[in-house]
């Protein structure tokens, strides 16, 4: 049981983001889209500290934000899942948990845009690895069952179906056009990326479904 005066945890993720080197990167602001400020951190040390972080925004997607009681907007919830919302403990929670738990009504985009920092440059930290690291990821949590393909790292390296894995593309972050590439082989899942600079990397991994609803530009988050 969490008390009710149980510290937020986003408060903890904020200070952590500070040891960020570059700025982390999200999708422009748009009525489709909510940012509860959900920021999934992982990183790596050696000997002489960070070699790599990466930060990775969750949305609440609104498929009708004029009206955000429009059944469309709901996601599509199992038995199990909808008892965990609707069952009411007797005990107080906190607020955070309380909105937490009232998000998942709704469709949510785990980990959408990831930011990612290498320290020094090499295979894994280029954008065509890094996008292919962030779609495998999204695909082996979120997708298990949907996805029937073998979980290999290589599996967006050289030609899928007769056409290129990665792609070139156009890419407009803080709204200036800069080349970047995209995975659009995937029944899934859709993907682009492009450099930063500074050994960083933005990335999107959106689900096909809602691609209707997102406008894939992005810009630094405040």
């Amino acid at each position: 049981m969490i008390p009710e005066d149980a510290p937020d945890p986003r408060l903890e993720q904020a200070r952590r983001l500070e040891l960020m080197p570059i700025g982390i990167m999200g999708l422009v602001p748009q009525p489709s889209l909510e940012d509860p400020d959900m920021v999934g951190i992982q990183y790596g040390q050696d000997s002489r500290g960070y070699n790599e972080m990466s930060a990775s925004i969750t949305y609440t997607l609104w498929r009708n934000p004029a009206d955000r009681s429009d059944p469309i907007n709901l996601a599509e919830l199992d038995e199990q899942m909808r008892r965990s919302i609707e069952d009411i403990p007797p005990w107080p929670r906190p607020a955070w948990l309380v909105e937490g738990v009232q998000r998942m009504r709704y469709p949510q985009l785990w980990e959408a845009v990831r930011t990612t920092w290498h320290r020094e440059a090499s295979e894994r930290s280029s954008p065509a690895r890094v996008l292919a690291d962030h779609m495998n990821h999204i695909l082996i949590n979120r997708y298990r069952r949907e996805w029937m393909g073998g979980i290999t790292w290589d599996r967006y390296a050289g030609d899928t179906g007769g056409r290129p894995a990665n792609r070139e593309v156009s890419v407009w972050i803080d709204g200036v056009q800069v080349q970047g590439l995209e995975i659009d082989t995937d029944p899934i899942v859709y993907g682009v990326g492009a450099s930063l600079g500074q050994g960083g990397v933005v990335t999107a991994v959106l689900p096909r479904d809602e691609l209707d609803y997102i406008r894939i530009e992005f810009a630094k988050r405040p």
